[in-house]
């Protein structure tokens, strides 16, 4: 085992465990230059998707629909100005680049398949797991976006429910800067929602289960030094605030799911028959 079985404990009881200095500073400029590699190759004219969580301009297109076996780059929704022009360089434009990055990008592939890895995903439950999306989220200075409060499991759906976040800091994540909160032990508290494709596979909508509000109140900051690794229950509520800050708040994000459970075919995320799920 990797981790302390107080530890495992602590994962159980707030659904969230933060485990410091676990990435090396060194490793984690590797995925910010690479990252950046992505970026400057990357041609806006192929898209101008817009990530966003705002329930009022939250749009899924085919870009982002069809990106769970690519490596696509998204923009923050404040990129543009009102004739769609960027307001600033690309470089700092871009909200996160997804989904196939562990598949796809030799350096990253690296990084999110070790024997450190797959250890965790055993101490913390998983038979088999699967490593089904991945993230590099930019969280720019000034525009970068608030992501609401919201749990994993109402996106990446399984049955049994078996997702569970590997967060990694690639910058010093504050609360100035736009880091994680969660709202400690309330994964218990069950699913309140779940994201899907439209009958004609085009669109996506949300089925409510629970429309209560947030207990916002309860929210804690989990602030993170670079190389920390946060662990996040698929159940826990989480966020983070808009970024108004002037500096970036790189992390990189793998989502995992167990091979074992049946994975619905209603998800926003499907991978191709070429592309099975695989595991470290």
């Amino acid at each position: 085992m990797l981790l302390t079985q107080k530890q495992i404990e602590l994962f159980e009881q707030d659904g969230y465990l933060i485990l410091e200095n676990f990435v090396s500073p060194e490793d984690c400029e590797t995925l910010r230059v690479r990252a950046a590699e992505i970026v400057e190759d990357f041609e806006p004219a192929e898209s101008v998707s817009i990530f966003t969580t705002n329930e009022q301009t939250r749009h899924s297109d085919k870009y982002f629909m069809e990106s769970g076996d690519k490596v696509r780059c998204f923009f923050e929704e404040e990129s543009f100005s009102e004739n769609g022009k960027l307001l600033q360089a690309k470089k700092l434009s871009i909200n996160k680049i997804g989904h196939a990055m562990h598949d796809l990008d030799p350096v990253f592939e690296k990084f999110s398949r070790t024997p450190e890895l797959a250890e965790i995903a055993n101490d913390i439950g998983f038979e088999d797991p699967g490593i089904l999306q991945s993230m590099f989220i930019f969280k720019q200075p000034r525009i970068g976006g608030e992501v609401s409060c919201h749990q994993d499991s109402t996106f990446l759906y399984t049955e049994p429910l078996s997702v569970k976040g590997f967060w990694f800091a690639l910058e010093d994540s504050t609360q100035e800067n736009g880091c994680l909160w969660a709202i400690p032990g309330a994964h218990k508290n069950g699913l309140k929602s779940r994201f899907y494709r439209s009958e004609n596979g085009e669109g996506t909508e949300m089925e409510v289960f629970d429309d209560s509000a947030w207990e916002t109140s309860k929210l804690v900051p989990l602030e993170a030094k670079t190389g920390t690794m946060v662990l996040l229950h698929g159940l826990l509520p989480h966020m983070s605030y808009a970024n108004r800050s002037s500096r970036t708040r790189h992390a990189y994000t793998l989502h995992l799911i167990d091979k074992r459970a049946n994975y619905s075919e209603l998800n926003w995320l499907q991978r191709p028959p070429k592309m099975p799920l695989r595991g470290f």
